[in-house]
């Protein structure tokens, strides 16, 4: 919107036209929503405390974390306004793209909000029912799913591209729909199990938008994308600016929910930034890159996997609680020893995903 107002005027006054350069939108995207989150925070805090929408703490989770009862909740609010705001400002809306992670962000940060809305403010522990829970995950992810393979501008609608080989490109067909659908449910529901100590699904969403964010600039620059053997997608460049808001809401939200958190992001939250991050690979062609960068979420998701898996068929534990974190916080290591640790694991296998680009 403020894009588009100031680039139209370049004409009139020629430093204007530094606005049509992805790059510097993206700057100011990240600053645009980190100057939100910050400004908004202390007041979305303030009043979540005050409609008493507050953490309740499970009986059989760690001990340690008793002293978060009363913390207020569904912070995600703010996360998923400051993005879509600064989107507002700085995204072009003429792109398909944009509109289609706006989609994905507010549609699965509807669906946790509901559930954190009927857990919160209703008193219901159990939530949304999971059947209707992940049947508007399936539901939504299907819609942009099918969307994205019957995009005539896209010629490479219905393919997985290997990362680490530059020619191996395999042509799922239809095939493809469902593959998406469990990209992004999966990268949405793994991203709310990690969220379950202060600042680290947060730090971790962080350091994958970053790393996300540079290769879909390079995908959506013809000359990189040629020079680095990477599909390009026409479009797709402008997509950095998203992940630049959702770098820069990451970052304000994480000087709120850094241990010891004021606020807690919820599901509204989690499931948003997740399902946010699932489309983002889906469009960029970077479903397999995102199991790599994202890997910490990936080790989340399996810890409760094979957790629930080896107590159902042996009726023995492999590991003293999951999601994973709560084994090393019952083991001993202080909750922000496991914070920074599991983010530099996340570092390196952001830096990993990066070397795909060389190593084709």
């Amino acid at each position: 919107m403020l894009y588009s107002l100031l680039y139209n005027l370049h004409d009139w006054f020629s430093p204007l036209n530094v606005f049509r350069y992805i790059t510097f939108r993206t700057a100011l995207a990240v600053i645009t929503a980190m100057l939100v989150t910050f400004i908004l925070g202390p007041w979305v805090i303030r009043r979540l405390r005050r409609l008493s929408v507050t953490q309740q703490i499970r009986d059989d989770g760690p001990q340690t974390h008793v002293d978060k009862a009363g913390t207020p909740t569904m912070g995600g609010v703010l996360i998923v306004i400051s993005i879509l705001i600064t989107i507002l400002l700085w995204g072009d809306l003429r792109n398909t793209y944009i509109w289609v992670m706006i989609v994905s962000l507010t549609g699965f940060g509807a669906i946790g909000f509901t559930d954190d809305y009927l857990k919160v403010v209703r008193k219901n522990p159990k939530g949304l029912r999971a059947c209707y829970k992940f049947g508007a995950q399936i539901f939504l992810a299907l819609i942009i799913g099918m969307f994205l393979y019957m995009d005539p501008k896209d010629p490479y609608a219905d393919v997985l591209s290997i990362p680490f080989f530059k020619k191996w490109l395999f042509d799922l067909g239809w095939f493809y729909i469902p593959f998406s659908i469990v990209v992004i449910i999966g990268a949405s529901n793994a991203v709310n199990l990690t969220d379950g100590i202060d600042g680290l699904a947060i730090g971790l969403v962080g350091i994958a938008v970053l790393a996300n964010g540079a290769l879909v600039y390079i995908s959506g620059h013809k000359g990189l994308a040629q020079y680095l053997h990477v599909l390009y997608l026409p479009g797709t460049g402008e997509l950095t600016v998203f992940c630049g808001a959702m770098l820069g809401a990451s970052l304000g939200f994480l000087w709120y929910n850094a241990y010891p958190a004021d606020v807690f992001m919820g599901d509204v939250g989690s499931l948003g930034l997740g399902g946010a991050l699932g489309t983002l690979a889906v469009i960029t062609k970077h479903e397999i890159v995102l199991a790599v960068v994202g890997g910490i979420f990936v080790i989340e998701t399996l810890s409760v996997v094979l957790q629930v898996a080896s107590f159902k068929l042996t009726g023995k534990r492999i590991f003293r609680m999951a999601p994973i974190h709560h084994h090393f916080e019952l083991k001993g290591w202080p909750e922000p020893k496991v914070i920074v640790r599991f983010w530099i694991v996340g570092i390196m296998l952001a830096l990993l995903s990066l070397a795909t680009l060389k190593v084709r």
